[in-house]
This record gives C-alpha cells, structure tokens and sequence, in this order.
C-alpha cells in the first residue's frame, strides 16, 4: 500500500471528497496523527485511505476552512494537484491501522 503526505494547498477533489466524507462533522484531537518529518518537525495528519492509498493530510486552520467550503459548494471549489508520495523518513512510526 502506498502513503502519500498531502498539504491542503495539494488537495485534489478525490482526497477532499474522502476527507468530507471521512469527517462530516470536522475531525477531532482522536483522528490526529502526529508524526516526524525528515527535518525532525512535528507533523499532524488526519488519514484516508483508498484501496491503494493511504493519504495523510496535513492539518491546519486553512484544511478546516477548505473542507468546509467544498462541502457548502462542491462545484466551485477548485483545486487540484497531485500529492508525493511520502519518503521513509516522513513516515517514521507510522502504523497501519
């Protein structure tokens, strides 16, 4: 199974429809995952997966504003990018749940 590190800014439609879905109501302290990143920093993620995938979200104030609004208007958010794949480094203790 691939794991890939997604920022907000990289979100494409197919992650935030698993994100919205995943969490309609918002996530809370119980879904965070905390994690290193290769630079030693503290990292929190909120996970979804797809058959394939595991996506870890990177977690900030502008994800709650961006889940939101896509949730309030689904054809005019626009965003698109395609996440990297996560190194080992960045996926440090990281377990399958």
């Amino acid at each position: 199974m691939k794991r890939m590190i997604v920022d907000y800014k990289k979100l494409n439609k197919n992650i935030l429809n698993l994100l919205v879905d995943k969490f309609p109501d918002g996530y809370s302290d119980r879904d965070i995952i905390l994690f290193k990143n290769q630079h030693n920093e503290a990292i929190e993620a909120v996970e979804v997966r797809t058959e394939d995938t595991i996506y870890l979200v990177k977690i900030s104030k502008r994800l709650a504003d961006t889940m939101q609004s896509f949730e309030e208007d689904e054809n005019d958010t626009k965003i698109s990018a395609i996440p990297r794949e996560m190194s080992k480094d960045e996926i440090g203790d990281i377990s399958d749940k």
